[in-house]
């Protein structure tokens, strides 16, 4: 019975077991078995274009260091902001592409705003003395129109009346200065001015053609202004009796997150912006006033047009003030010779600089702050652009701008102070107020 079993006389300890059997035949089944190994690969031949492995006697080459590594660091910070300003500019001539194809619609409305920025005051007023806002807008809109038109009636009044007056004295004066540079010491000849006259004769003569065209264009030019004041006045209308319901629906317009600045910049613009236009108007007055009676005293024909264009000309900054007071000099100097042209010059620098050192401080104060070279380039430009609108509408949009601009920043800062975190660590234990320990008595507070 024990053999049989699994002990170590049994059948499984003495009879060798399937595998000792194979092993033990020489050539047997376990040769069969066992795993033949595959014969050597011949040495692989290096591809055509790969680079061989270099000898173990050749120097070590350094590896490549990372490109962005290798770029300085001032030169990615340029890189970074190229593409951004890049992104900027693309916007802006996208933008201004834009307002240039309705140029007419972008300019009526800006002139609405000034008329409103300028006529507001007084519907306030009118509300405030009891008239209901439709009536007191009704009022001043056509009271405002109605003044407007009259002035612009009645500088075309004067120069038509004075047309046939003025073209005999601009031909008397001609005269006069024609003999006054023959007896000068600048040596002009008579042949020499026949000359220049026959030049200008002849040049008008040759581009009558184009002076033709400019006459029709100066058709399509009129139509379109007219087109212009009458979008102005319907925008000026709308922004008097409802300015504040058009506002909220801007401000539902812009984002959430900077909602809230921009409610607070734009009543301090319009403020800036009715400042502005209240001031040039009090100044312009004040020049046209000054210049007209000096002009008038001094006998120089169409006294009270060249006072209205003085007035028209002081809203473009700087540049107005010298065309309008170039016009009022050549007009004495081709009337009434040279010494009231030099007389008619210095009243105009008189008021101008009493305009500029005195007045515009003293009434625009510190509501307007541009600088003077902010004022010139921004003339320029809006002149490029957009012509002479361009340049009335650029000083106050540059002035706006700077406003909202420093509101913006100043409220940003305050609100990085605000969202900042709390103190902590050893600014919080100097800045919390220490408990006293519990059943003990405060510390009493020392005498001063």
């Amino acid at each position: 019975m024990r053999g049989r079993q699994g002990g170590p006389g049994g059948r499984g300890a003495g009879r060798p077991g399937k595998g000792e059997q194979l092993a033990g035949r020489p050539g047997g089944a376990a040769a069969d078995v066992a795993p033949v190994a595959p014969p050597p690969a011949p040495p692989a031949s290096p591809a055509p274009d790969s680079v061989p492995v270099p000898p173990s006697y050749a120097p070590a080459v350094a590896a490549r260091p990372d490109p962005v590594a290798a770029i300085p660091w001032g030169m990615r910070v340029a890189a970074e902001a190229g593409w951004r300003l890049l992104v900027l500019a693309g916007t802006l001539w996208v933008l201004m592409r834009v307002i240039s194809a309705v140029q007419l619609v972008v300019l009526a409305f800006v002139a609405a705003l000034l008329v409103t920025a300028m006529l507001q005051p007084t519907v306030a007023r009118l509300k405030r003395l009891g008239l209901p806002r439709g009536l007191a807008t009704a009022v001043t809109a056509i009271a405002g129109f109605v003044i407007m038109g009259l002035v612009g009636w009645f500088v075309v009044w004067q120069v038509m009346d004075n047309l046939d007056n003025l073209s005999d004295r601009v031909r008397d004066g001609i005269e006069e200065l024609k003999r006054w540079l023959l007896d000068s010491p600048f040596h002009v000849t008579e042949s020499q001015i026949n000359d220049i006259a026959k030049n200008l004769s002849d040049t008008i003569g040759t581009n009558t053609e184009e002076i033709t065209s400019a006459g029709l264009q100066g058709v399509t030019v009129m139509v379109e202004l007219l087109t212009g004041i009458l979008l102005a006045m319907f925008s000026t209308l709308f922004l008097l009796y409802d300015g504040k319901r058009i506002w909220h629906w801007v401000l539902k317009l812009v984002p959430a997150q900077a909602r809230e600045g921009v409610a607070g910049a734009g009543p301090r613009a319009w403020r800036t912006l009715t400042a502005y236009v209240r001031g040039t108007v009090i100044v312009a007055l004040i020049d046209a006033i000054f210049i007209g009676l000096g002009i008038y005293f001094l006998d120089v024909p169409m006294a009270v047009p060249l006072a209205v264009f003085i007035f028209l000309f002081a809203f473009i900054p700087l540049v107005g003030a010298v065309i309008s007071g170039a016009l009022a000099v050549v007009v004495a100097l081709v009337t009434q010779g040279v010494f009231t042209a030099l007389m008619v010059l210095i009243v105009v620098l008189a008021v101008q600089q009493l305009e500029g050192h005195v007045l515009q401080p003293f009434i625009l104060g510190r509501a307007v702050r541009v600088h003077p070279l902010a004022v010139v380039l921004a003339v320029a430009a809006g002149g490029l652009t957009a012509g002479i609108g361009g340049a009335v509408v650029a000083v106050p949009l540059v002035a706006v701008t700077n406003t909202v601009v420093g509101y913006l920043r100043a409220y940003s800062k305050e609100q990085a102070l605000r969202d900042a975190p709390p103190p902590h660590g050893a600014t919080a234990v100097e800045v919390a107020p220490t408990p006293a320990p519990t059943g003990q008595p405060a510390p009493a507070s020392q005498p001063e």
